[in-house]
């Protein structure tokens, strides 16, 4: 389970910025959300189940799950390069010169198997700054490696890094290099943060592919069928069937998302040799309303956005739940009704459904999400941006005399959380508009 994730100096992100998982102390309004949203571990802290991130656009919520995508990706492929410098590919906080020049940094601290760890790095776009990692074995926190400017220092704990310092090239992480070199400690570490669920709401190809994959193969598949089923009432049934690849042309005129859309599902299916076509099922009903017969559609010509983001996702969710891993979801909500999206989220807010603690952390722009009837107060969190356009993270929970009775979704968007679009001047801007058009109209 995660525990806390810290960001800083990357992308919108100057100051530290850290997202806890830690259950602050209180009571929910639902006193059911307190057995069911919070999850009590030995020797451990109470973890929350889940997390939603609301702001404005361009506030940074995208670039807070951006970060926690680079520290994944820079984990997994750091020792893949040649070059002893360079090609890391961080962006810091440009509007700064100071922070424009500093490393940025990264940690994240979690739970493998009952044993808590902190691991976190600081890089600039040529080099490994600092990269640390601790553990809590029972009560104090104990040092596995350090890395500086001055060198590696490793723990007796961390044999399996001992000689490995000399194998690290300068732009690559060390847990990275022990990784490969077989050492447990690091290759759990690296596994952890392997079978981290990072997605975007917006683009869901990779989990379409994934989901169509565990459809025609045959695993998972009564799950993803029940899933469906249960979240979309209109279908009855989901049909999978393997079809021959082929090699479409792409119209020039093909929006560029949806083209590097299109361009990954063509590769997958050369690489596997076949192209998957999901069918969904419905049933067809008499004068009398009795149910007739069964009739298919194609899911991606016939069904609609929200009902294709919906079986995109079903694959990757129920893993999750089943493995106990964490997902992470930017535009979570995105062509999602509202009692959809709700119910994805009660899959981890409840022990029977969630009984291997997975977690779900997800940015949305809906607010009849905020519901204390969903969560506690300690689950949401915003991101504004303040003068100088650098985002701040915060939680609800960090507000003095909030009441379980307030009526959230309202008093958000009156502004009083703050991170709400800035619109009360777009009238008047407007009418200025409009009347020197008219002007020049009349000239």
């Amino acid at each position: 389970m995660l525990i806390e994730f810290t960001v800083g100096n990357f992308c919108s992100f100057r100051d530290q910025a850290t997202l806890s998982m830690v259950a602050a102390n209180l009571k929910a309004k639902n006193r059911s959300l307190d057995e069911n949203n919070v999850v009590v571990l030995p020797n451990q802290p109470n973890l929350l189940t889940s997390a939603a991130i609301y702001g404005p656009n361009a506030s940074g919520k995208s670039n807070l799950i951006g970060a926690l995508t680079f520290m994944r990706s820079f984990i997994l492929h750091s020792s893949e390069g040649t070059a002893a410098t360079g090609g890391i590919g961080v962006d810091p906080f440009r509007l700064n010169p100071r922070t424009a020049q500093e490393p940025s940094f990264f940690e994240a601290a979690f739970i493998i198997e009952d044993q808590r760890y902190r691991y976190g790095f600081e890089v600039t776009d040529e080099l490994v700054v600092r990269e640390w990692l601790y553990t809590v074995p029972k009560t104090r926190e104990v040092k596995l490696f350090e890395r500086t400017p001055d060198g590696m220092s490793v723990g007796t704990s961390f044999r399996e890094g001992r000689k490995l310092q000399e194998q690290t090239r300068p732009n690559a992480l060390f847990l990275t290099v022990v990784a490969q070199f077989n050492g447990k400690i690091a290759q759990r570490i690296v596994g952890w943060f392997r079978s981290l669920g990072i997605a975007s709401g917006l683009n869901d190809m990779g989990m379409k592919i994934y989901t169509e994959q565990k459809l025609v193969d045959g695993e998972q598949a009564e799950e993803i069928v029940r899933l469906v089923t249960r979240l979309d009432l209109g279908i009855a049934g989901l049909r999978a069937e393997k079809d021959t690849v082929d090699d479409p042309v792409l119209p020039p005129d093909m929006p560029t998302e949806l083209q590097r859309a299109m361009r990954t599902i063509i590769q997958h299916n050369k690489e596997t040799g076949f192209a998957v076509d999901v069918k969904t099922v419905h049933h067809s009903y008499d004068d009398d309303g009795n149910v007739a017969g069964d009739v298919e559609f194609e899911m991606e010509l016939d069904e609609s956005s929200g009902t294709r983001k919906l079986f995109a996702m079903a694959a990757p969710l129920l893993e999750t739940l089943a493995e106990g891993r964490v997902m992470v979801v930017d535009e979570l909500d995105s062509r999602l009704h509202t009692s959809m999206t709700k119910e994805l989220v009660k899959l981890f807010n409840d022990v029977r459904t969630n009984p291997k603690h997975a977690q779900l952390i997800f940015s949305a722009q809906d607010t009849n999400l905020l519901d204390y009837e969903l969560f506690r107060r300690d689950q949401i969190w915003f991101v504004e941006k303040d003068s100088r356009g650098a985002s701040q993270l915060y939680s609800l929970a960090e507000f003095k005399g909030i009441r379980n009775d307030l009526f959230l979704e309202k008093s958000y968007m009156q502004g009083r959380f703050g991170a709400v679009p800035y619109v009360n001047a777009l009238p008047a801007m407007i009418r200025e508009s409009t009347a020197l058009y008219g002007a020049q109209e009349e000239e």
